[in-house]
Order: C-alpha cells, then structure tokens, then sequence
C-alpha cells in the first residue's frame, strides 16, 4: 500500500530530527507532489513534530528497547495519525507498515504493526494522564518563560489559524474575521493561494501579532525608511503602503528574490539592497527604521513546531552578541530625531527586553512607549516599560497570537 503523502512526512520528519534542517527548508526540497498530497504530508509531519513529547510517551510502554531513529519516526507518524489526526485504524496501521517497507525497515515492519495496533485498540484512552504540553516542551523552554509556560504551552498543542495583512483599499476574501488590530484571520488550514484576490495582490499573509512592528514604526508618505533583515517582506509591504520611501535590506539573495517576487504580485514598489545590515549604512540618515532581528523565533512555535527541536539555549548567545550589532548599525543609520522599532519573534527575555535595555545604556537612544489606541484590544501586552509583548496565550478564544516582542526608541533631536 504506497502512499506518498506518509512517504514525504516520513522524510520531513527525518530532515527536521536527523538532520536538523528546518521543516519548511525540508518541504521545498521534497520531489514534485500532488499540492494536496504536499499540504497533507506538511499537516501530518507538523502535527507529528508538535506533540513529540506525548506521541513518544504512548509509545514507550509498548517497546521493549529503543528501535531505530527511523524506526521510531514511522511510529510516531502512525501513532499521530491514530490519536491526533483522525486516521482510522487500520489505515493508520496499514500505511505504517507499508511505509517501513518503502524505507528499507522490513525487519521491523512486525515490530510497527504489533505497536500501532496496541496503540489503536488503546484509543483516545492513551492520552489520559499525559501532561501534553510539559511532554512537547523542552526543559530549557519551560524554564525559561516562567510563569507563563503552561499557558504558552497550551497555545502550542494547536494548530494556527492564517492571518492576512491587506493592501490598501482592498476587501477581505469571505469567511474571515476582522480582529481588532485590523488583521483578518481565517481557520486552520485555509489554503491562500485558494482564497479570492490571492492573485490579484489583496493581501498577503502576516500573523496579526507580526504585523504590530511595522505599524508602531507609524511611517508617513514622504519618509525615508529601511527595514532591515526584510524577507520574506510583510512588514516592507506595510511599510511601503504607507507611501514612505523603502529600502529593503537582506543579507540573502535567495530572501530576497522571495521578498521581490511577493512585491511583483502585491503591486508595490521599494528598493531592495543585498546586505548585511549590520555593515549597511544609507546613501543620508532615515526618519525610520525597522529591525525585525534574527532570533530564535521560539514566539511562532505554533506555526512552526520544527523550532523547539532545532534551537538549543546554547543558540541564544550568539543570537543576542548579532541582535547588538544590528541595532547599533540601526541607531547609525537615523537622523536626529528618528524613530527604531526594535521586534524579535522570540519568548526569550534575553532577545528582548533585555537586549533594548542595553541599547539604551549603550546607545542615544530613549524610550518611545506604545499606546493602548495603537493595539486596539492588545492593552494587556504592553509592559510597564512602554514595549509590546504578545505571546500565544494571548486571544485565546480568538487562535491566539505568535509571541513578539516589539519596542518603538528615538534618537533625540541635537
């Protein structure tokens, strides 16, 4: 019984645990598929990746020793489809064995067929008792975002709905929900490239939280303003929106064709300039800029359940000495008078407020605080500090949020 949609979400899942490569870097890789085999292989393998720490629980009472890596990827692909995805049964178990024979897992084919069966007869009943989102959350996680892990963690067990940012003066495809800071948001597996006006450029997507940064940078027609670190280019096409003068900057030419060819279909215009931005410097001072730093992107965990098991705290070092730089080489590029918004995807208090404290130390820099009217319904995120700061616990009855931390810095007038 071939079936390539667990074929490719075998090979997804082996790329992201074996040979740590990033899930959707592994999905651009995959040979040519039928789109809905594509997106079902993505949806089992992301939902596989996202409950890891439970799937490997049910499955350790029913092993005697630790099978093979690949062995136990055909495993947790079964036991996903079984207790997480709605699989019946026997097509669970079926296409499990028959997936270890196509990856050259014969002598352990009796092995995933008496496993899965035992989980099947188990049922739903498997689940009972297992702390899920502890189970799905590193150590190292947990620990680090306090007392709001479980809550994060919570977030994190469910898949996120689309969010769209649209262009000016376009309408929103139906069957959507306008949410307060003016996104609009779609369920779960609502596919884009479906959606009415994809083609024609009305929107483009942008977690409603992703698209606070470049909002709080407030850019006016006229305005010189770069954004930094661009691709794939939702914050350049807001800010470029607003009628302001855009520079693009991207250190990745591959980035940037992506961000080029988003600009093509949305109908905008900006100049894109193949950089590091830590080194780049504009042709005279900008009124704006936006630096949506690399990081480690622990805040789109949902979207992305590949992080927790490529990132490593160890990681985060190296992150926070390159988040320095580039806000140096932000505040170098302003006039007096000019306005940095600071953002990271990141739950770690290192990458964030951490990192515009020292700024401030370091640099000419003062405080800009957010308002509550400039996050309509988002009051709650802003710090005592004057920052924003969302995570997925957030709007919880609404699909919650990807977790941002963003704050607005002026360089004083001389």
């Amino acid at each position: 019984m071939s079936d390539p949609t667990r074929e490719a979400a075998f090979d997804l899942l082996s790329a992201v645990l074996d040979r740590h490569r990033p899930l959707e870097e592994a999905l651009d890789a995959l040979p040519a598929l039928e789109p809905r085999d594509r997106a079902a292989a993505h949806r089992l393998a992301a939902g596989t990746l996202r409950r890891l720490g439970t799937l490997d629980a049910v499955l350790e009472p029913f092993l005697r020793k630790a099978p093979p890596a690949p062995v136990r990827h055909v495993l947790r692909l079964g036991a996903a489809g079984v207790l997480l995805l709605g699989t019946p049964a026997h097509a669970a178990v079926a296409t499990s064995v028959a997936l270890a024979r196509a990856r050259g897992l014969t002598p352990f084919a009796g092995l995933v067929n008496a496993v899965l069966r035992r989980v099947a007869q188990a049922g739903p009943a498997a689940l009972d008792g297992l702390d899920g989102p502890r189970l799905d959350t590193p150590p190292w996680l947990w620990a680090a975002w306090g007392d709001e892990a479980r809550a994060i963690a919570e977030a994190h067990q469910h898949e996120a709905p689309l969010d769209l940012s649209l262009a000016p003066g376009a309408e929103p495809p139906p069957g959507g929900e306008e949410l307060p800071t003016g996104s609009w948001r779609y369920p779960a597996g609502t596919r884009v490239t479906d959606l009415p006006g994809y083609a024609e450029g009305a929107f483009w997507v942008q977690d409603a939280a992703a698209a606070l940064p470049a909002r709080l940078v407030a850019a006016r027609a006229g305005e010189h303003v770069a954004d930094l670190c661009a691709a794939p280019g939702g914050k350049t096409a807001q800010l470029a929106a607003t009628g302001a003068q855009v520079t693009a900057v991207e250190r990745d030419p591959a980035r940037l064709d992506r961000l080029r060819a988003n600009f093509v279909r949305l109908r905008l215009e900006t100049d894109c300039v193949v950089a590091d931005a830590a080194s780049w410097r504009p042709a005279a001072p900008l009124d704006a800029v936006l630096l949506d730093a690399p990081c480690s992107a622990t805040g789109t965990i949902r979207r992305h359940p590949d992080v927790p098991h490529l990132k490593r705290a160890r990681d985060i070092t190296a992150l926070t000495a390159q988040q320095d730089r580039l806000l140096d080489a932000a505040w170098a590029m302003l006039r007096p008078g000019g306005r940095l918004v600071y953002a990271v995807c990141s739950l770690q208090a290192n990458e964030g407020p951490q990192r515009v404290a020292a700024a401030l130390q370091r640099l000419d820099l003062r405080s800009d605080p957010v308002r509550a009217e400039e996050v309509p319904g988002l009051a709650e995120a802003i710090t005592p500090e004057g920052a924003l700061r969302t995570t997925p616990a957030l709007w919880a009855g609404r699909g919650g949020l990807d977790g941002f931390f963003v704050a607005r810095l002026i360089r004083p007038p001389c």
